[in-house]
């Protein structure tokens, strides 16, 4: 079995109260390797200036774990077709909703992949399979209950 982990690093500012409410979510994830991303609450969660909108927030992150996950097992498939591709973008989109017990939660991931190839470009039905290929193979869309819309741009 492989395992995956994270540190993430919350340190309170000097000065602040906390049980007042006040205090910065600002925080930091740590990453094998080295990699540090500043995180923070979503500011349409818990208002600015006590998140930090520049940072990555957890749904933001959310989303781009199902894009990434997506496009790295597109890739894997396309070169495996051999389809050469230059450039692979999504703009992906994540919507919250209220479930049936009144909580937030996403309730949608649209991946809106846009793909540039280098010579022969597959038809869209072949690309539409491929799509559906990677979706079927993403560890992360096959871990979540949220559903997840891919439409190819």
């Amino acid at each position: 079995m492989t395992t995956f982990g994270a540190t993430v690093l919350w340190t309170r500012t000097e000065g602040t109260a906390f049980t007042d409410n006040k205090y910065s979510r600002a925080h930091v994830w740590q990453f094998d390797g080295g990699a540090e991303v500043p995180a923070s609450s979503s500011p349409h969660i818990v208002r600015v200036p006590f998140s930090a909108p520049e940072n990555v927030d957890p749904e933001e992150a959310y989303v781009a774990s199902i894009s990434s996950c997506h496009m790295l097992f597109f890739l894997a498939g396309a070169a495996k077709k051999g389809f050469v591709i230059d450039e692979y973008r999504d703009a992906a989109e994540g919507e919250l909703a209220k479930n049936d017990r009144g909580k937030l939660y996403v309730r949608r991931v649209t991946l809106k992949p846009h793909v540039i190839y280098a010579g022969a470009a597959p038809d869209r039905e072949t690309e539409e399979h491929m799509h559906h290929d990677a979706h079927e193979e993403c560890f992360i869309a096959n871990s979540v209950l949220t559903h997840i819309e891919v439409e190819p741009v």
